[in-house]
């Protein structure tokens, strides 16, 4: 195919004429505020090119999470003009949001590079703590390369490398952060490096080392709700009304939505590096290591720590659960899912409290019985899973990975079908699975709902898989 594609651009070239040329050249046409010199070398251009790269991680979640949540098990797409593959995981290059998702994390990159190459050592009030946040940056792109593609070009029409070497990169990145202005959010980004690498005592240490700065940081992706952009998947739990309609498992109704409307001109901001996530990976870290008092006393911080984060009370009664067809999902206080009372809220009674930063059902009773067995680690899993709702880690937590996309498979001469990275990544139990990731039943009479399979549960029963659950 790329050959074909290569013969006719040369037809096309020798058949235009040199008048048709003239009609199509552009190059000499140059805006005087866009040019590089516009920017490189002014005072004050580094903290410009930051607010841009700040600008540029929304445009990376508007597409990272959309993908990511539908993919899991944390919502079901039933009827919206959101993504209409990745609910049963069917992956395909062709699909144009595995190409804006790999553009937006890639162009990211090459921002936060060109700032650390070009538009701070031309600015005059260039910083360090400005450097820190583009090799801050940079290390983000990593880290989503890694997190959401097995193998992904780190350089335009480079050579695709691992997941692996993008943590690795990505950690580099952040070292590179840290040696000058440290802060905790770049030391969590270097622990959940080292944590989807496996590297338990160094995803450990980053986490111990993030929270001794700052024991509730919280660092967020803003969003413009006027001027753009906007914060999509804010518009797909909240602001969509009864245009669409994307739906919960019935036990994570409580947190649902994450994202609702703030301001005309702000909207909901995306909570991805918070200390909550420091928490979790050392109590992972003390159940591998048969440490259960260690285990209980950082998920009792962190139920300490939930419980001083903003919970947001809403208008959500136009949002009903009815999923086309009335009483076909829990739509009342008073309904059991799987077991558990207080998962799903009645909208209908009028206003509702929803957490907008983290939530869990985790209780101090749940921790005093935790013990450092399979059980206890897929009590774990389902704190991760609440705790991560649509901020887009439920997904990297099952091992599924997309793929690069069909234009940098054609364009790229490093990269042909079947390669690595251009084929999807779902585990086998995954994918035994995927009919009824979202799947549920539920009796409205009796009110009593029950989810099809424990996905919680099926990550654990594969620990041993190096898809999955890194430190076991």
């Amino acid at each position: 195919m790329k050959k074909l594609i290569i013969i006719t651009a040369a037809i096309l070239a020798v058949g235009c004429t040199g008048d048709f040329g003239d009609v199509v050249d552009y190059k000499e046409v140059e805006n005087p505020n866009l040019s590089e010199a516009s920017v490189v070398g002014q005072p004050n251009s580094s903290s410009i090119w930051l607010t841009g790269l700040e600008r540029q991680l929304a445009n990376v979640f508007n597409e990272t999470l959309v993908l990511s949540e539908l993919g899991s098990d944390n919502y079901v797409n039933t009827q919206t003009f959101f993504n209409q593959f990745m609910d049963g995981l069917a992956i395909q290059i062709t699909d144009p949001d595995m190409r804006d998702t790999q553009r937006q994390i890639q162009r990211l990159r090459e921002l936060a590079v060109f700032g650390l190459a070009e538009v701070g050592p031309g600015d005059p009030n260039y910083n360090a703590e400005i450097e820190a946040e583009f090799n801050y940056f940079e290390g983000i792109s990593y880290l989503f390369s890694g997190m959401y593609f097995s193998a992904l070009p780190q350089e335009p029409v480079g050579v695709p490398v691992t997941s692996a070497q993008h943590y690795a990169n990505a950690i580099a990145a952040f070292d590179a952060a840290i040696a000058l202005a440290p802060k905790a959010e770049y030391h969590l980004g270097k622990a959940r490096a080292n944590y989807y690498l496996g590297n338990k005592a160094e995803a450990a240490s980053a986490a111990t080392m993030a929270l001794s700065l700052d024991s509730d940081f919280d660092r967020v992706a803003m969003f413009d709700e006027s001027n753009g952009p906007s914060n999509t998947f804010e518009d797909a739990l909240y602001e969509r009304a009864t245009f669409d309609d994307l739906q919960p498992l019935p036990s994570l109704d409580f947190l649902d939505p994450k994202y609702s409307f703030f301001t005309p001109e702000e909207d909901a901001p995306v909570h991805y590096l918070k200390a909550e996530e420091a928490y979790l990976i050392l109590a992972e870290a003390n159940l591998s290591d048969d440490d259960i008092d260690s285990a209980r006393a950082n998920l009792t911080a962190l139920l300490d720590l939930i419980a001083n984060r903003e919970v947001r009370t809403i208008d959500d009664s136009i949002e009903d659960r009815t999923q086309v067809e009335a009483g076909s999902r829990p739509d009342n206080a008073d309904v059991v899912v799987n077991g558990r009372s207080g998962l799903v809220l009645d909208r209908q009674l009028g206003e509702v409290e929803v957490p907008s930063v983290s939530g869990t059902s985790l209780t101090a009773d749940d921790i005093a019985a935790m013990q450092d067995d399979d059980a206890g680690l897929s009590l774990l899993y389902r704190t991760r899973q609440e705790v991560f709702i649509a901020e887009g880690l439920r997904m990297v937590d099952m091992g599924v990975k997309l793929v690069i996309d069909e234009n940098e498979i054609l364009i790229n001469e490093n990269i042909n079908e079947g390669d690595l990275g251009t084929t999807p990544v779902v585990p086998s139990f995954i994918s035994a699975v995927v009919a009824d990731l979202d799947a549920i039943t539920y009796d409205a009479a009796t009110g009593v709902a029950t989810t099809v399979i424990d996905l919680n549960d099926i990550l654990v029963a594969n620990k041993t898989s190096d898809q999955v659950v890194p430190f076991e």
